[in-house]
C-alpha cells in the first residue's frame, strides 16, 4: 500500500449554494447550505486515503467542537491522526464558501488554529518521515512549517510535492527541496509573473519555476488539463470532461491522486491520469471531503471513457 504522509490544514467548511456569485456589497439570496470538513490538508489526505494509499496526517485544530468533529471525520477515514495537535488558544479553521451553478467559488479562511502548527511541535513526527514514501504539502500552514518540513523529507529520501495554495511568496530556499510543485495557472502566474491562459503560457511559468530548482513543475489548468514540466521535457495531459457543480476540492483531489500514483511508484504518464479523474469527479458534487471519488469511482469512471459510456 502507498503510504502518503499529509502536513496542513483543517477546517470546518460553510458553503453556500447560489444562482450566481455576489458582486461586491451585494446580499444574493435563496441559496442552501453545505457544513462539511475541508482545509487543503485535510482534503488531500482523504483524497490519497480513499484512492487507496495509507495515510498519516499532520496539523492543529482548536480545543473545540469544530476541531472534535474534524479529527473523528479523519480517524473515521482510517488516517492515523496521533500528529493532530489541538491548540488551547487558536480556534480551529474555518471555511465560509460560496458556490455558483456553474460550479464557481469564492472562498474566505479564516486559518485559526492551522497557523500554530510549528517545527517544533512536528519534531517528534519524525517516524513518520522514516515511514512515508511521498510528503505532501500545502502553504495554509506557516512557512517556517513547510519549509522545515521540506528539509526532514530531503533528509530521508522521502519524494515531495508542494502545492503552493494559496499562493504567497515563497523563500528561494524552498523551492530546491520540491520534487514536484502544483500549482494551478493563477498561482503559477502569482509566482513567476508570467500571465497563465494554458499550454503554452504555463509552460513558461513552469520553466521560471524549474530555473529556481525545483524537480518537475505540475501546472493544473482546470477544464484543460495539467502541464508537466521536467528539465528535459513537457507533456500536457487533457482534463476528462464532466458537468460541473462545485470545483471547491478539485485540486486537492488531484493532488492526493498525484501523491498515491508516484507513492505506488508510478510514473507521471501513470500518476497524473488517476489525479485528472479524481479531480473530474470532485467536481460532479458539493463539498470539499464530501466530494472526494474513491479508488472504485475512479476505476469505474475511467473504464467508462475507454468504453465511450
Amino acid at each position: 500500500m502507498p503510504r502518503v504522509l499529509v502536513i496542513g490544514s483543517a477546517n470546518a467548511d460553510f458553503t453556500v449554494t447560489v444562482d450566481r456569485l455576489p458582486r461586491e456589497g451585494e446580499t444574493v439570496s435563496g441559496g442552501r447550505l453545505h457544513v462539511g470538513h475541508g482545509g487543503k490538508g485535510a482534503n488531500q489526505a482523504v483524497a490519497a486515503r480513499r484512492l487507496g494509499a495509507e495515510v498519516r496526517f499532520l496539523g492543529c485544530i482548536g480545543a473545540d467542537p469544530f476541531g472534535e468533529e474534524i479529527a473523528a471525520r479523519l480517524a473515521a477515514e482510517g488516517i492515523a491522526i496521533d500528529g493532530l495537535s489541538r491548540s488551547q488558544e487558536a480556534a480551529t479553521g474555518t471555511a465560509l464558501i460560496v458556490v455558483d451553478a456553474e460550479g464557481r467559488n469564492q472562498i474566505a479562511v479564516a486559518p485559526g488554529a492551522n497557523r500554530v502548527l510549528t517545527a517544533d511541535m512536528l519534531e517528534s513526527r519524525e517516524p513518520d518521515f522514516e515511514w512515508a514514501q511521498v510528503l505532501l504539502l500545502q502553504l495554509e500552514t506557516a512557512i517556517p512549517t513547510v519549509t522545515w518540513a521540506l528539509r526532514t523529507a530531503r533528509r530521508h529520501k522521502v519524494l515531495t510535492i508542494l502545492n503552493p495554495a494559496p499562493a504567497q511568496p515563497l523563500p528561494q530556499e524552498i523551492y530546491p527541496l520540491v520534487d514536484y510543485l502544483t500549482p494551478n495557472g493563477g498561482e503559477a502566474s502569482f509566482l513567476t509573473g508570467q500571465a497563465v491562459d494554458g499550454p503554452e503560457t504555463a509552460r513558461l511559468a513552469a520553466e521560471a519555476l524549474l530555473a529556481r530548482g525545483v524537480g518537475t513543475v505540475v501546472v493544473t489548468l482546470g477544464a484543460t488539463g495539467a502541464l508537466a514540466c521536467g528539465e528535459a521535457s513537457a507533456a500536457h495531459f487533457p482534463a476528462f470532461p464532466v458537468r460541473a457543480v462545485d470545483t471547491t476540492g478539485a485540486g486537492d483531489a488531484f493532488n492526493g491522486g498525484l501523491a498515491v500514483g508516484l507513492a505506488a511508484g508510478g510514473s507521471l504518464e501513470q500518476a497524473i491520469p488517476l489525479a485528472n479523474a479524481a479531480a473530474a469527479l470532485a467536481c460532479t458534487r458539493t463539498g470539499a471531503q464530501d466530494a472526494l471519488p474513491d479508488r472504485a469511482q475512479v476505476e469505474a469512471f475511467l473504464r467508462g471513457l475507454k468504453q465511450g459510456v
